[in-house]
């Protein structure tokens, strides 16, 4: 013989069901993700090329490349030649990703996103000034180009720094900048 079920029991089960449902339903859509922000995140970037022309003298190449990223590894630093004195050069930053086949040239995503990017440079000795030749769409600095003056004959430094979400504008130095390093790099220059 079959057990009948008390109606009442039937109607709390029904509801209890349908209380279930709606608190789920409640929770699960929420108007929190209407506007998610995108997460940006930083790029991956083993190697720095910088060249720097000039007129009437050879270019000269600066690379960085750190197969590894975060490995053991330090970055290998080579400098193609010495720089001219009292010269000014045009330089020029390509930036890749080269744990990738091929290669990705993130100087691309850098110039897509200017505005959450800038290059800060940093000079000593026989360097004597940087001056940047782009801005964003806000007529902020970016340095994917730059101007570099040597001075006279001797040694110097450029330290070239790359900073993702920086504070625009700034006063062109690290310490105002904010924001994360993707890449920093210091080349030792001979200037003759």
């Amino acid at each position: 013989m079959k057990k009948k079920l008390n109606p009442f029991y039937k109607s709390n089960v029904k509801l209890m069901a349908i209380a279930l449902c709606i608190a789920f339903l409640g929770f699960s859509c929420s108007d929190d993700d209407e506007n998610p922000v995108p997460v940006d995140e930083e790029e991956v970037i083993t190697t720095m090329n910088v060249t720097l022309t000039a007129s009437g003298v050879a270019s000269v190449s600066l690379q960085s490349q750190d197969l590894d990223g975060d490995g053991p590894n330090a970055p290998d630093v080579t400098v193609s030649g010495n720089l001219v004195a009292n010269t000014i050069y045009s330089g020029t930053i390509v930036l890749l990703n080269e744990t990738e086949t091929p290669a990705e040239d993130v100087t691309v995503e850098v110039a897509e996103e200017d505005d959450e990017h800038q290059f800060f440079f940093s000079i000593t000795g026989a360097l004597t000034s940087v001056a940047y030749s782009d801005q964003d769409g806000d007529g902020n600095p970016v340095g994917i180009d730059f101007e570099l003056t040597t001075g006279d004959a001797g040694n110097g430094t450029l330290e070239i720094t790359l900073r993702h979400e920086p504070k625009k504008p700034n006063d062109g130095t690290l310490g105002d900048a904010g924001g994360e390093t993707d890449i920093a790099e210091s080349f030792p220059i001979v200037v003759e």
